[in-house]
């Protein structure tokens, strides 16, 4: 069973204006599959996950090149990274638009000069796991605060009881998972975590598996909260600088999102520390150990989950029209008040704060005083949002309005 990808038409678009698309992301979120299905009849296929096409691609990159020409999809481009300099020439001389179409199984890594001299020539897309738009067919673009815009996806959504974000939120949004007949979400990421993320994590984080396994369920416990390296680092049992490092690597391989505090002259933030979020909530349970979306509806912590639920979808929300969001959090200097997410855009910040309740209360609307003092300067504020589990769209005041989950 295939579901179609949001990002499918944003890739055919900019394969008529550049050279290059790039496409990364996580194992098994479907980029392979994506783009073999929109291709024309006449872009070659090739792999160099398959080792004799990957030891031809290093050995004799310009040969290799001249044996597959154009229109081509290169999958698993990471592991000949000295075959980018060679396709960068080939476009440079025939000047193409869409000529290559690159896959790489994970956010490739810079330090690894792998992009260097891309920029300008070609287009990076991320593709994460399916998105709850993708999944009910809604196919909304990017998230938006502006409650006319939001009104408009009314007759799309499908409302959901809350007993079934939970079951979402557990079961999460690998596409193998929603395969015919349909896999488990924990046995599937059983074999997901040793047989594909490994595969990327040995090479960023330089870990054994059994070390870095315990790792990331410690990191599990931190979703939707402020990232104590120290911490981390003694309970699994390594040096702050190596946690840090092996954060880096979750972040790289496309598995969590670190969102910053946001910070302007006129908003003086209480914290330095990032908050940290699973990318596939079907993981992050995994790794907590919840199997069950009753435990995990009623868990004391159901709305850490909730809400790294909703950062997520956000997130796939801009990544699957092509766009890199600005995302923050903000924690007042006297550390009464949080928004959740902030939302920056052309100047603008649009700020969102998250509620598990289907009633957010007055402290939930209070919480936007935190950013008062950004209306009396240069920072432009958007209309605000508390994304929760109300019935319907609903204007709190103030600029404020309450919004059901699934309009994202």
């Amino acid at each position: 069973m295939y579901f179609k990808r949001k990002l499918e038409q944003k890739l055919l678009d900019l394969s008529t204006s550049f050279p290059i698309v790039l496409i990364t992301g996580p194992r098994q979120v479907g980029k392979t599959t994506l783009a073999k299905r929109i291709c024309e009849p006449s872009r070659e296929y090739i792999s160099l996950e398959t080792l004799n096409n990957r030891i031809f691609a290093l050995d004799e990159p310009e040969y290799f090149l001249e044996t597959h020409k154009p229109p081509v999809i290169i999958d698993e481009i990471q592991y000949a990274p000295r075959l980018i300099s060679h396709i960068l020439a080939y476009v440079e001389k025939h000047k193409n638009y869409g000529d290559y179409w690159l896959i790489g199984s994970q956010s490739l890594n810079p330090e690894k000069n792998i992009l260097k001299g891309i920029i300008g020539r070609a287009c990076t897309l991320n593709l994460f796991s399916l998105s709850h738009s993708e999944i009910s067919k809604a196919f909304f673009n990017e998230y938006t605060t502006d409650a006319k815009k939001l009104m408009a996806r009314q007759k799309a959504v499908t409302p959901m009881i809350k007993k079934e974000v939970f079951e979402k939120i557990l079961k999460g949004g690998m596409p193998a998972i929603y395969q015919d007949p349909p896999i488990r979400s924990q046995d599937y990421f059983d074999r997901y975590i040793h047989m594909y993320l490994f595969r990327d994590i040995e090479n960023l984080a330089q870990s054994d598996e059994p070390s870095f396994y315990k790792f990331m369920k410690i990191c599990s416990c931190f979703a939707s909260k402020q990232v104590d390296y120290t911490i981390i680092s003694k309970r699994v049992g390594i040096t702050v600088k190596k946690a840090k490092e092996w954060v880096t690597a979750l972040v790289s391989s496309g598995t969590v999102i670190l969102l910053q505090p946001f910070f302007n002259s006129s908003l003086r933030s209480g914290d330095n520390l990032p908050k940290l979020y699973f990318i596939d909530t079907g993981l992050l349970c995994y790794l907590r150990g919840i199997d069950n979306a009753i435990e995990l509806e009623h868990a004391a912590d159901s709305g850490d989950f909730f809400e790294n639920y909703i950062v997520s979808e956000v997130l796939k929300s801009f990544a699957n029209t092509g766009k890199r969001p600005q995302l923050y959090y903000f924690r007042d200097i006297n550390n009464r008040k949080e928004i959740d997410l902030i939302i920056e855009h052309n100047g603008t910040i649009y700020p969102i704060e998250i509620e598990e309740s289907p009633n957010p209360d007055k402290r939930a609307i209070k919480s936007f005083n935190a950013i008062a003092p950004a209306k009396k300067s240069n920072i432009r504020v958007g209309a605000g949002n508390i994304i929760c589990n109300i019935s319907d769209i609903c204007n709190l005041g103030q600029g404020i309005w309450a919004v059901p989950h699934w309009f994202i």
